[in-house]
C-alpha cells in the first residue's frame, strides 16, 4: 500500500509541475489574425484580424477568452496576485443616438456559459444565478443600454461587476484631461477607444480608466475602489470578453488588440498595427451621383457666382479715382480701402467731432499701426480739382510743432478725405467750455496761447506762402499727448472755396471770430486771422464764447464785456472764475488787452502775428489802449430786442464792439446765396457756434 501512495504522489506532484509550467503570466495581441483564442458563440476573428463578438443578429451571445488558465494566487486561501490589462475596443451603433447591450472583461472560472442568458446578462449569467457568490466571476463592463433591472446609472457607463450584473461602482463614460476637466465618450459612436483596468493585490484596489485612442492614459482614473478580490477570484481563471444581443441589435462590438500581465503593467500596443474597422453600411456611391454630386455642383456654382458679386461691390465699394496728373503726388495718396479698415467702416463710434467742412473720425492705419484722424469733406465740383490736390500736397509740407501735421489724402468720387495726425487730448474748447470735468490751469492755456501764436505767424510770414487759415478758435485748436496746442484745419476754408459754385461767394468763418471787413468784402486776410486770434485769446482767458446766446444782453458779445470791465478799471473782472485767481497778473494782462487790440475794427489797428508773439514773449510791454475814440452805438430793431452794436464811420475811432454788418448781419436773412458757419442768437436758424448755417447776400449790408 505505501508504495502505491507513494507513487500516487509522484503522480500529482508531476502533474502539477507540468500543468504550473504551462501556465503563462502575461500575452499581448496587436491585432488577432494569428491568435489562437478560444471562442465561443457568434465571436470570430475577421480576415484583418478583428476581434468581433457580436454582429447585428438578435438575442445571441459571443465569446472570446484566452486558451489557458492563468494562476491569480498560490492557494484557495492566499491573496490574489496584482494584475493588469489594457485593450483597445469600438462599439459600432447601426442608428445614431441608439445603443445596445455592450462588452465586459471578464475574470472566470470557466469558458463556457451555457446556460447564461443574453441581452442584460452579457451572456455570463441569468436570472437565477445573478449576484450568487458562488459565480466567482470579475467584470468590467461598457455598456451603452439603460437596463433598470440592474440598476444602471444611465445609457452610456462603465461599471465594475463582481458575481453579478448591478455594478458595485460606475461613472459615465468618458476621461479627465491634464487640466482636470471631465470630456464625455460615447461609447457606441463607432471610435476606437482605450481601457485599463487594473487591480493592486497589496492595496487591495481597482482602478478603471478610459481614453479615446490617441491619447495617452489620463493621470486619473475613471473608477477607483478598494475591493479585495482574494475572495472572488480562484487560483486559476479564464481571462477574455463577453457580449450579447437584445431583442432589438443595433450595436456591434469589436476588440482591436488586447495586452494582460499578472504581477505588473500590460504591455502598451502598437497602434499603428492595430486592424481597421470595416465601413458600417452598404457603399452610397449611387446616392453620392444622384444627390451630393448635383447638389455640390449648384452649391459650388452659386458660391463661385456670390463670389463673384462680392469681388465687384467690393471693387466698388473702394473705387477711387486717380488720374494722370494725380500719380506727382501718389506718395501723400492714401487708399481709401486702408482708411476704410482703420476708421471701422466709418462707424458712428469712431467720430471725433463734427465742424463745417465734415465729420473727423479716429482711425488705426491696419499696416503700421499709428493712429489717425480722418475728415470727410463733400467736393461736389470737379472744377479746380487738380489745384486742390496740389494745394493739399503743399500743405502737407507744412511743418511746424504747433500746427496738426496734415499727413495726405485720398479721393473718391465726389468726396476727399484729408488725413492728419491724430491727436489724443482732442480739442481745447471741451477744457474750457460747458463747466467741463476737467479745466487747464493759467500756465497750460498760457502756453496754449503762444504755441497758437506760434504756428500762426509760421503760416503767415515764416514759410515758402502765405497760408490764411480763416477759422481760429478754440475747437479748431487740438491738444497733443503733452497738452501743448497745436492748430488744425489751417488752409482748409480756402481749400474749400475752390469746389465752389465760382457766381456766389462763401464767408466762411464762425460768427464772433469774423473780421467786419470780411463781411463787406468776403476776403480774407492775415488781418482777419489776427481779429479772429483776438476772439481766441479773450476765449480762452475768460473761459466764453466770443457770443453767448445764454448770456444775459449786456454780456451777450464778449469783446464788449471785456471792454467795459478795462474802461471801468477792472479788466480782470472778465477771468474766467474756473482759474481761481491762480494765474500770473502780467500775463493775464497782456492777454486780454491783447484780445481788444487785436479785435480792433479797424484792420490797420491791429498788429502782426510778430507783433503779438513779441507781447507774449515779454519782449513789449502790454499794449495801451485809449478810449478816446471808443463808443457804443445801439440801433434800433434787431432781433427779439437783442441790440445791434455798430462802429462810427471815422477810420481812425478805435471802436473794439464789432458793428450789426460784421456780428449780426445776415442774421435774419433767408436769401441763400452762399453759407456762414455761425452761432445763431434769433431768426429762423438756432444752433451753437460753429454749428448752424446762416445765408446772406455779399451785398446785403442793412437789415
Amino acid at each position: 500500500m505505501v508504495p502505491l501512495k507513494f507513487g500516487a504522489l509522484i503522480f500529482y506532484i508531476l502533474i502539477s509541475f507540468l500543468t504550473t509550467s504551462k501556465s503563462v503570466n502575461e500575452f499581448s495581441y496587436n491585432g488577432f489574425r494569428s491568435a489562437n483564442l478560444s471562442l465561443d458563440g457568434i465571436a470570430k476573428i475577421t480576415p484583418n484580424g478583428l476581434l468581433k463578438l457580436t454582429n447585428f443578429t438578435t438575442l445571441q451571445k459571443g465569446h472570446a477568452f484566452y486558451p489557458d488558465p492563468i494562476i491569480f494566487k498560490n492557494s484557495s486561501y492566499a491573496s490574489a496576485f496584482s494584475f493588469s490589462t489594457y485593450f483597445v475596443f469600438t462599439m459600432v451603433s447601426g442608428y445614431e443616438n441608439l445603443g445596445g447591450q455592450g462588452i465586459i472583461f471578464v475574470l472566470s472560472p470557466s469558458k463556457r456559459f451555457e446556460g447564461a442568458s443574453p441581452g442584460l446578462y452579457f451572456g455570463l449569467l441569468n436570472q437565477t444565478n445573478n449576484g450568487n457568490f458562488s459565480n466567482h466571476i470579475f467584470g468590467v463592463e461598457l455598456d451603452s443600454l439603460k437596463n433598470v433591472e440592474v440598476q444602471d446609472i444611465d445609457d452610456n457607463h462603465v461599471g465594475i461587476d463582481i458575481n453579478g450584473m448591478k455594478s458595485v461602482s460606475s461613472n459615465t463614460a468618458g476621461y479627465w484631461d491634464s487640466e482636470d476637466l471631465f470630456h464625455n465618450l460615447t461609447l457606441n459612436s463607432g471610435q476606437p477607444m482605450q481601457l485599463w483596468v487594473e487591480y493592486d493585490g497589496t492595496e487591495k484596489q481597482i482602478s478603471v480608466t478610459l481614453a479615446p485612442l490617441n491619447d495617452s492614459k489620463p493621470n486619473r482614473t475613471l473608477l477607483q475602489i478598494s475591493y479585495d478580490l482574494s475572495h472572488v477570484l480562484k487560483p486559476t481563471m479564464f481571462v477574455g470578453f463577453s457580449s450579447a444581443t437584445g431583442p432589438i441589435q443595433i450595436t456591434s462590438h469589436y476588440v482591436l488588440g488586447w495586452s494582460f500581465k499578472i504581477n505588473g503593467m500590460a504591455q502598451s500596443l502598437d497602434l499603428s498595427r492595430l486592424p481597421k474597422l470595416p465601413r458600417v453600411g452598404p457603399k452610397k456611391i449611387s446616392k453620392v451621383l444622384t444627390i451630393y454630386l448635383p447638389v455640390i455642383i449648384v452649391v459650388s456654382v452659386s458660391l463661385a457666382i456670390w463670389g463673384v458679386v462680392c469681388y465687384v461691390t467690393r471693387v466698388r465699394k473702394f473705387a477711387e479715382v486717380l488720374e494722370e496728373w494725380e500719380r506727382d503726388y501718389s506718395p501723400q495718396r492714401f487708399k481709401f480701402k486702408d482708411l476704410y479698415k482703420a476708421t471701422k467702416g466709418f462707424r458712428d463710434k469712431e467720430i471725433l467731432g463734427r465742424g463745417g467742412f465734415g465729420k473727423v473720425y479716429k482711425g488705426v492705419m491696419p499696416r503700421s499701426k499709428s493712429e489717425i484722424a480722418v475728415k470727410r469733406v463733400s467736393h461736389e465740383s470737379r472744377q479746380g480739382m487738380k489745384e486742390f490736390v496740389a494745394e493739399i500736397a503743399s500743405m502737407g509740407r507744412l511743418r511746424h510743432r504747433n500746427l496738426v501735421p496734415l499727413l495726405g489724402y485720398c479721393r473718391r468720387k465726389s468726396e476727399l478725405l484729408l488725413v492728419y495726425e491724430y491727436m489724443p487730448n482732442g480739442s481745447l474748447d471741451k477744457f474750457i467750455h460747458d463747466q467741463p470735468k476737467f479745466t487747464l490751469n493759467w500756465d497750460q492755456r498760457f502756453r496754449v496761447i503762444k504755441g497758437v501764436a506760434s504756428g500762426l505767424l509760421y503760416l503767415h510770414e515764416e514759410w515758402e506762402q502765405v497760408v490764411i487759415h480763416r477759422d481760429i478758435k478754440a475747437s479748431n485748436v487740438l491738444l497733443d499727448g503733452e497738452m501743448n496746442g497745436r492748430l488744425g484745419d489751417f488752409g482748409l476754408a480756402r481749400l474749400y472755396d475752390r469746389g465752389a459754385d465760382h457766381q456766389t461767394t462763401h464767408v466762411v468763418g464762425t460768427l464772433g471770430y469774423l473780421a467786419p471787413e470780411q463781411n463787406r468784402t468776403g476776403k480774407a486776410t492775415t488781418s482777419t486771422d489776427v481779429y479772429a486770434f483776438g476772439a481766441f485769446l479773450l476765449e480762452v482767458a475768460c473761459g466764453r464764447r466770443p457770443i453767448d446766446p445764454k448770456a444775459a444782453p449786456n454780456d451777450l458779445i464778449l469783446v464788449d464785456q471785456v471792454f467795459s470791465y478795462w474802461n471801468e478799471g477792472d479788466i480782470f473782472q472778465a477771468v474766467d472764475p474756473n482759474l481761481c485767481n491762480d494765474y500770473v497778473k502780467e500775463e493775464m494782462e497782456t492777454v486780454l488787452k491783447l484780445g481788444l487790440l487785436c479785435s480792433h475794427s479797424e484792420p490797420k489797428f491791429r498788429p502782426s502775428m510778430r507783433q503779438v508773439m513779441l507781447y507774449l514773449e515779454g519782449a513789449l510791454a502790454p499794449p495801451e489802449l485809449s478810449a478816446s475814440g471808443l463808443k457804443l452805438t445801439q440801433h434800433n430793431g434787431g432781433c427779439d430786442g437783442v441790440p445791434l452794436w455798430s462802429y462810427p464811420s471815422s477810420t481812425t475811432s478805435q471802436t473794439l464792439s464789432q458793428n450789426s454788418e460784421g456780428r449780426m448781419n445776415g442774421m435774419a436773412s433767408k436769401t441763400v446765396r452762399g453759407s456762414l458757419k455761425a452761432e445763431t442768437l434769433c431768426g429762423e436758424v438756432s444752433g451753437h457756434v460753429g454749428g448752424a448755417e446762416v445765408h446772406y447776400l455779399r451785398n446785403h449790408t442793412t437789415l
